[in-house]
């Protein structure tokens, strides 16, 4: 009995033993059918994926070109080496040794270096939240990867679109190593569009010579905008500015560099020419003149007699020639009163006309709105009302508002481009033109309601101010025949004012409308007066 019920255990556990076989085998068979034949390919995929680099090739933007074909932002070549791993897929690597297995990418390239930094921004690398995303102005071009170089400012941010090439890409054979075995193949990276604008190649680079030669504040805290008074930009320049070579670079000197840029006080990366807001300051006078003639407040033979002062109840408001010197003009006309920026004589032009007229006027010339130039980072300027000042600090507006508004001063603000602008609509006899940098045959430009006598007048009043007894004296003996305007606006600050000059030439065929603000630098006349002098002497007498 006992015999048996051993062989009957053994019996049971043998066939126990062979059904465990039957199935571990049935259970491989099983695995190995679903392994080869159900999901072979998607296990191909993955080791085809493992064996295979995608490795892609940036493609080299467009060029943006000056005028006369110059190159204002480039590329230049970098050969790289690929260097492959098993966990962190691939690296790029300069390179200057002379060998088979090197790629070909472009390094944007600013020749000009600060002297046009705001003009052309500069490049920075796709942030995290950026990668993958599509531009919608350029679908056809892809997402955006994450070694990818996008446009920060300037032309390179305005038309990124256009200048972004289509990236290529190589594709590599690695061992189980990452060791690359062989390339298999490889698409060229296509070039972006070049773009070409309306600067002026020299005159752009003599500007900034002149900023660094001119008696002006440390900081050298400036604007310069010069246009053919239609809309082209022939010169564009904020000061301080900025190499925007250095945000291509990774080292350490680099990186301390745009830490500077950002943490500097005078603000390098500040686009003063559009950003920045100032009084305009005694420029303004060229509106309020318009708006007195056209409303008929005045006639072209108006004349005051200058009594130095005016008086309203407690408060005085006094001609500049009579606070520094202590003397009145006498009897002006109205181009005398330009020429010698005569403060009393615009108070009551501002009293006549009324404060909501002369605000029409302000915007009819460009002022408080966007120009829409093709640069990002614009704003505009102030131009206040009785509402504005209600709203916006719960105030009445009296006459002494007005007065102030009237000569460029109180709560209004312009910037640079809007002053070039009004000047602009003077020199061009009355056609208001929006700026641009990008060559087109378009031609964008508004004719405002003013009289072409109107015009006129404030065109003798312009050049009388370059002449002998005008606030321009550093144009007396200036040839061609310039028409200007001085401008010295007040601030925050004691004793420091923005220092402006605005002059077309010639006065009879503009060929040139330059606009020049320094921050806190002092009298228009003495210190913008000259370096726009050095401007205009440039493009008539020493350009090529």
């Amino acid at each position: 009995m006992q015999n048996l019920a051993l062989s009957n255990k053994q019996s049971w556990l043998s066939w126990f033993l062979i059904g465990a076989i039957i199935l571990g085998f049935a259970i491989l068979v099983g695995r190995l059918v679903e392994l080869q034949i159900i999901k072979g390919d998607y296990f191909h995929s993955l080791a085809e994926g493992n064996r295979i680099r995608r490795v892609p090739i940036n493609a080299p933007r467009g060029l943006i070109l000056a005028r006369g074909g110059e190159v204002l932002a480039g590329n230049k070549e970098v050969r790289k080496i690929v260097e492959f791993d098993p966990e962190k897929g691939f690296v790029k690597k300069e390179t200057t040794e002379n060998r088979d297995d090197t790629i070909s990418e472009w390094q944007r390239e600013y020749p000009l270096r600060e002297q046009f930094a705001h003009v052309s921004g500069y490049l920075g690398q796709v942030s995290e939240d950026e990668i993958g995303k599509v531009d919608p102005q350029c679908q056809e071009k892809g997402p955006r990867t994450h070694d990818m170089w996008m446009g920060r400012g300037g032309l390179e941010e305005e038309y990124n679109c256009r200048l972004r090439g289509i990236d290529g890409e190589e594709l590599v054979e690695v061992d189980t190593f990452g060791k690359k075995i062989r390339t298999l193949g490889a698409k060229k990276p296509l070039i972006g569009e070049n773009i070409e604008t309306n600067i002026h190649y020299e005159l752009q680079k003599k500007i900034h010579e002149i900023v660094q030669k001119a008696e002006i504040p440390p900081s050298k805290a400036a604007a310069f905008v010069v246009t053919d008074g239609r809309g082209e930009v022939l010169g564009f320049y904020s000061s301080p500015s900025y190499d925007p070579n250095i945000f291509l670079e990774s080292d350490d000197k680099s990186r301390q560099k745009i830490s500077e840029y950002f943490n500097d006080n005078t603000l390098p990366l500040f686009n003063r020419v559009i950003g920045g807001t100032y009084h305009p300051g005694s420029v303004f006078k060229l509106v309020t003149t318009i708006a007195a003639l056209e409303e008929g407040k005045i006639k072209a033979d108006f004349i005051y007699d200058d009594p130095g002062v005016i008086k309203i109840n407690e408060f005085s408001y006094a001609n500049w020639f009579f606070t520094q010197y202590g003397k009145t003009e006498g009897k002006i006309d109205l181009t005398r009163a330009l020429a010698r920026s005569t403060d009393t004589f615009y108070y009551k032009l501002g009293e006549f006309i009324g404060v909501e007229s002369l605000a029409s006027w302000a915007n009819k010339f460009g002022f408080g709105k966007s120009s829409d130039i093709d640069l990002p980072g614009e704003i505009s300027g102030l131009v206040p009302t009785p509402q504005w000042k209600k709203e916006a600090k719960a105030e009445n507006w009296f006459l002494g508002n007005t007065y102030h508004m009237s000569i460029g001063q109180g709560d209004l603000t312009a910037t640079p481009l809007e002053v070039n602008l009004m000047t602009s609509v003077i020199a061009n006899n009355g056609y208001l033109c929006k700026p641009h940098f990008l060559k087109t045959s378009e031609n964008n430009c508004l004719k405002l309601p003013i009289q072409d006598s109107n015009i006129n007048l404030v065109k003798q009043g312009m050049i009388k101010a370059c002449q002998s007894g005008g606030t321009a004296f550093p144009f007396f003996d200036f040839e061609p025949q310039v028409a200007c305007k001085t401008g010295t606006a007040e601030t925050e600050e004691v004793d420091k004012t923005h220092a402006w000059f605005t002059v077309f030439a010639p006065e009879n065929n503009p060929e040139i409308v330059v606009t020049v603000l320094v921050e806190k630098g002092g009298e228009g006349s003495s210190v913008a007066a000259p370096v726009a002098r050095e401007i205009l002497k440039y493009w008539f007498h020493e350009r090529p």
